[in-house]
């Protein structure tokens, strides 16, 4: 069968986006085939910094012609309706449509419509203007004269503005070819914004940059490895490490590793080639955290350390990877990417140096440190004061940087139990977690931030859980992110992220669609994986509640002082007067916060449900079935370990043949019930033994009972497992009321009280799960 090459070629694409828009393009075309038709063998994606490619194997020449059937109106019917059949149809009379007969509607007509097959190439050439032009970029731009404005043109092209051709970089070549492995393909024509598809490609920029004809994938990979091209990103990931590894060895050291900037690495070269270069020992008395951001950062370098050296010893040589075989070996390279790592480790030691010695006057915090109990003899708690001392605004609407230390400090607080964790730990880590926020390191290199404040809580003797919860209360950041461990750490990112969460619900900053500047999706998906991290039955309500107080506390806090001033203007200053403020300031108070708790529960309510659907985002991508994950997840369900469970519990169940077979009798009897209550059909509130006709009928009644029983105690137990158990008792008898029993009995009493019990089984069956939710 024939094989499908394509390439898209254009100016250097952003690392980043490389990878998934290679998977893409792969998806976009191959769906766009199979939509038309087409079915084929295997398909994979390549890229490199300057193109996107396709290698589509075995698939068909040509899509098959399609049959099928329009069914039209009775031959009775009237002109009306015939005519609307052969517009429907695309018959140009009913001489082209035949007759068919039904033993209880009597003849009508059938149109018989062949859509002819169509090629391949034909095909392709259709579809894939619309897959570039409609590209999924994350940006993208116009380029030459075509995107000037509309109505003026340029060195003779007319200028189309909004309409010219966007890519992420421009475009500058297309290699499409088609044919069989054992004859001469053909280069399936078409054409877009000016650039026509071909069989030409070219290879390495510098290195090899004529054209090159190709014919298949086979040669096409092979030619571009020949013009210093390396098509398979993994083999440029392989490549670069195991060079990169073999220099630091030769050299006494060994690599530092990482599996991000490999990535990035990879996606900067077509030809990879490494490197070695060095700066001055004096700059490693700089934190190797820092040491490791600025080499990483700014020059997209390895760091390398000596082999016989500790875990945070770093070596004064790093390595770099170039893209090109330089002639003198890459000495100049390595020389200029030396200089320029020089510059940066100036910076930063500067910077490190200044965090340590240039400390604000103390007099001027005297007040902030009274406030949160800071010890200003240690530099972690002068940053903290400070901090709070210059009003750094976290948002506009909600404070500043200190007040929401202080929100983070008591929910770590009263979070700290929940979690197993010490509460004065908590406290502390929470108090001193955005210090570093101060420190120039961190301004210089804001990714930093959290580890400097671990830093200078070990070298203030702070206790080992909290130097490692000021790090690590950012975490985790993104769905492969590290989950912290420590109970205290635990403590204060739950509090951290619930008081984002809280803070923005509040003045109601949610996300909306695909926007969501404040990262509430990312702070959402952190508390689920804490909470799930270490199995705690936490229920989600109780956090949300004491999130949203903290937050109300201030805000009511400024109401009571304001209508205190205001009424005190009011009154004399007699004892009589006094009694009666007091009197209206504690109705006052009595009034506001019965108002915060009404509205702290439409928002908890609110802000649940956003939770609920980033677990299921979040279980989704852990391989549970959608269906699965809606059938247990209710709206007051704020568990997220029992949710989990239930979910896992149902998995097993379903694949049993008892599971299988329940869910069958579930739903027929949840579907006879719905149609009944639609109709407005009666429908007993209790079920009646003495109304039973069949001996089955008394079986389900008593199985259901001991079903309900056993389940209802299997999950105050929270044993998922049981419960299902517990319920798999009445598969034999559902299946044999649905075969002995009508449902639909003549007499309207027996009817109803046959419905009562099916509404039994829905309900026994609903304490796990929402049968009815469930696919299949």
């Amino acid at each position: 069968m024939p094989d499908l090459l394509l390439e898209l070629r254009s100016e250097e694409i952003p690392a980043r986006m490389q990878r998934k828009a290679a998977g893409d393009l792969k998806k976009l075309l191959t769906d766009a085939l199979v939509d038309a038709g087409l079915i084929y063998e295997a398909a994979r994606e390549y890229w490199t910094p300057r193109r996107l490619a396709l290698d589509i194997r075995g698939l068909t020449a040509r899509s098959k012609d399609v049959r099928e059937e329009i069914k039209g109106p009775s031959t009775k019917a009237p002109e009306q309706a015939i005519q609307g059949f052969l517009r429907k149809a695309g018959l140009a009379s009913m001489a082209d449509a035949h007759v068919h007969s039904d033993p209880k509607k009597g003849d009508f007509y059938v149109a018989h419509i062949v859509k002819e097959g169509r090629s391949a190439e034909e095909i392709i050439a259709e579809v894939m203007p619309g897959i570039i032009r409609s590209f999924p970029w994350p940006k993208s731009m116009r380029w030459g004269a075509a995107s000037g404005p509309k109505g003026i043109g340029y060195g003779g092209v007319e200028g189309r503005g909004g309409e010219a051709l966007r890519w992420v970089r421009p475009l500058q070549s297309i290699v499409c070819t088609f044919g069989p492995e054992t004859g001469e393909p053909v280069v399936v024509d078409f054409e877009i914004d000016g650039i026509r598809s071909g069989n030409v490609t070219y290879g390495h920029r510098f290195h090899a940059p004529g054209p090159i004809k190709v014919r298949r994938f086979d040669d096409y990979a092979a030619a571009l490895d020949a013009a210093k091209v390396v098509l398979d990103a993994e083999r440029r990931k392989q490549s670069i490490l195991a060079d990169a590894k073999n220099l630091a060895f030769a050299s006494g050291l060994e690599l530092v590793e990482d599996e991000g900037l490999l990535e990035e690495v990879a996606g900067l070269v077509e030809w990879p080639v490494v490197l070695m270069g060095e700066f001055e020992e004096d700059f490693l008395s700089i934190p190797p955290e820092v040491i490791r951001l600025t080499i990483r950062a700014n020059q997209k370098c390895f760091v390398a350390r000596p082999r016989d050296g500790g875990e945070d010893e770093l070596s004064n040589r790093f390595v770099l990877v170039s893209n090109i075989e330089a002639k003198d070996g890459g000495v100049e390279i390595a020389r200029g990417n030396g200089k320029v790592v020089r510059a940066r480790l100036s910076d930063a030691l500067y910077f490190w140096k200044t965090d340590q010695h240039d400390l604000p006057d103390l007099d001027q915090l005297r007040d902030s440190a009274q406030k949160f109990g800071l010890d200003l003899k240690k530099p972690l708690d002068q940053r903290m004061a400070r901090l709070d001392h210059l009003g750094v605004t976290f948002h506009a609407r909600l404070g500043t940087q200190g007040q929401r230390v202080e929100r983070i400090r008591r929910l770590a607080r009263e979070i700290a139990p929940l979690v197993g964790a010490d509460p004065v730990l908590a406290e502390r880590a929470a108090l001193l977690a955005k210090a570093d926020l101060q420190t120039e390191v961190v301004g210089e290199f804001p990714e930093l931030q959290g580890l400097m404040g671990r830093k200078y809580a070990a070298l203030q003797g702070e206790h080992p859980s909290v130097a490692a919860a000021i790090e690590d209360h950012y975490k985790p950041q993104g769905p492969s992110d590290r989950v912290p461990a420590d109970p205290v750490a635990v403590a204060v990112a739950l509090a951290d992220k619930l008081d984002t969460l809280a803070g923005f619900w509040a003045i109601d900053e949610k996300p909306t669609g695909s926007k969501d500047p404040y990262a509430l999706r990312r702070a959402a998906l952190g508390v689920i994986r804490l909470v799930l991290s270490q199995e705690w039955t936490i229920e989600l309500s109780k956090l949300f509640a004491m999130a949203f107080a903290w937050h109300d506390e201030a805000r009511i806090q400024k109401l009571l002082s304001e209508y205190e001033t205001m009424l005190a203007a009011q009154k004399s200053g007699d004892v009589d007067g006094q009694e009666d403020l007091d009197n209206a300031i504690a109705g006052y108070e009595r009034r506001i916060r019965e108002e915060a708790a009404e509205k702290a529960g439409l928002l908890g309510a609110d802000l649940l449900a956003f939770f609920h659907d980033r677990l299921k985002v979040h279980l989704r991508e852990l391989g549970a079935r959608y269906d699965l994950i809606d059938a247990v997840v209710t709206p007051e369900a704020d568990n997220l370990l029992l949710l989990t469970r239930r979910v896992e519990a149902l998995v097993v169940f379903l694949n049993t043949e008892d599971g299988s077979n329940l869910l069958a009798g579930t739903r027929r009897a949840a579907n006879i019930l719905a149609a009944e209550e639609k109709k407005g059909t009666r429908i007993a509130h209790a079920v009646d033994a003495g109304l039973f006709r069949e001996e089955i009928e008394e079986k389900l009644f008593a199985s259901v009972n001991q079903a309900e029983k056993e389940a209802a105690q299997a999950i105050r137990n929270t044993d998922f497992s049981a419960a299902m158990l517990a319920l798999s008792a009445l598969r034999e008898p559902v299946d044999s009321f649905f075969e002995k029993v009508l449902v639909n009995d003549e007499d309207e009493a027996v009817r109803a009280n046959r419905l009562a019990l099916l509404a039994r089984i829905r309900a026994a069956t609903g304490e796990v799960a929402d049968f009815s939710r469930i696919a299949g």
